[in-house]
């Protein structure tokens, strides 16, 4: 059987991907930080749940040592565990940005670090939930937008040190999806990217021959 780790995987995006990797017979773990909301998602897909704070380096580890305890494998890691708290550059409090960074940013690097053994045993893929405000200026959105461009970079330096190894990464950039962290946009359900488009892109991926790789995906919305 093959196994997925999905950071933020008790909602939203990471929530959608789980569910579609599950339908195609992967085993799970997923981490979040909410644990009753996990305990939910877990059960439901007969996951492995791991509550944890993906911005904390021992939570990273444990996560990883749970996921290798029971699966013994990864051929999946999705970093989709993130955060975003708007407001104009002389607004922002620094605990914001810090907060920012730490989870979208620091968070994936950490669970990287500690998954790669399993990923190059397995020439696995890694897949980095970024947005298109990483791509593009996105005003009132300088910290969220600097993170997940350094994820992207991230992704990228991934894919240049570790291509000889068979791991692959992808920077998923989607614009406002149908979540509860975009709520605050005003705009209706349908009007929204769904969380299954992303979900689909990463059937997408996990589907390709192992000389195929795709570094960045950008969904754009249709307006």
């Amino acid at each position: 059987m093959p196994a997925a780790l999905i950071t933020g995987g008790s909602s939203g995006i990471g929530l959608a991907i789980a569910q579609a990797l599950h339908e195609d017979g992967y085993g799970l773990t997923l981490v979040a930080r909410g644990a009753d909301r996990l305990a939910a998602a877990a059960g439901e897909l007969g996951a492995l749940a791991v509550a944890a704070d993906v911005s904390n380096e021992d939570d990273c580890a444990r996560a990883n040592a749970a996921h290798a305890d029971r699966f013994a494998s990864l051929d999946v890691l999705v970093n989709s565990a993130g955060v975003g708290v708007g407001g104009r550059i002389e607004d922002l409090a620094t605990k914001h940005w810090d907060l920012q960074l730490a989870v979208n940013l620091r968070g994936a690097f950490l669970m990287t670090r500690f998954a790669l053994p399993l990923l190059k045993r397995s020439h696995g893929l890694v897949v980095n939930v970024a947005s298109i405000a990483g791509t593009i200026a996105a005003p009132g959105l300088s910290a969220y937008g600097a993170a997940k461009a350094g994820l992207i970079a991230f992704t990228r330096t991934l894919n240049a040190e570790h291509a000889a190894e068979g791991v692959r990464a992808t920077a998923l950039c989607p614009g406002f999806v149908d979540t509860p962290m975009a709520a605050w946009t005003g705009m209706a359900a349908d009007e929204m990217i769904q969380p299954q488009d992303c979900a689909e892109i990463v059937r997408t991926l996990v589907r390709l021959s192992p000389r195929a790789r795709i570094p960045q995906v950008v969904i754009e919305r249709v307006t």
